[in-house]
């Protein structure tokens, strides 16, 4: 008797994506507009051989012209930005020692923006992102 063919498992493929909260002096989050008109977190792809928390500087760097430094890891959770399509989200707690000064936009995003924990909710942006705004919040006693 003869079976269905058997094929070699896959694992499901989908892109990792590292994340930063950076928080400015005042305590307002650094978020980022992108092109579905989103505010997101500074961050991107995992490419190379850089750790995940070198990676997270380094997009920080590109996208806002911050030094950023990463801390503890905040969360990491399936994001479906377009139908069909996962991304694996991991964000770090980050600080910023040149975060007094003001973000500069890359070509990458359409704007920059500070915002304070009581303007984070009303943001369209997805709800993980602001589940790990309110961590990092919470972390540095501003809850």
């Amino acid at each position: 008797m003869t079976g269905p063919s058997e094929q070699p498992y896959a694992p499901p493929k989908f892109p990792i994506s590292v994340k930063g909260v950076v928080l400015d002096p005042q305590g307002r989050v650094l978020l980022l507009k992108n092109e579905r008109s989103e505010w997101e977190l500074p961050g991107g792809k995992m490419e190379g051989w850089e750790t995940p928390e070198e990676r997270v500087e380094t997009e920080i760097r590109e996208e806002c012209g911050w030094t950023a430094t990463a801390g503890p890891l905040l969360d990491v959770w399936m994001y479906e930005p377009l139908p069909g399509r996962q991304v694996f989200i991991v964000t770090y707690g980050c600080t910023a020692a040149d975060a007094h000064r003001p973000p500069v936009v890359s070509h990458e995003h359409k704007e920059a923006g500070l915002f304070t924990r009581d303007e984070v909710p009303g943001l369209v942006m997805p709800q993980g992102y602001k589940d790990s705004i309110a961590h990092w919040h919470e972390l540095h006693g501003r809850a």
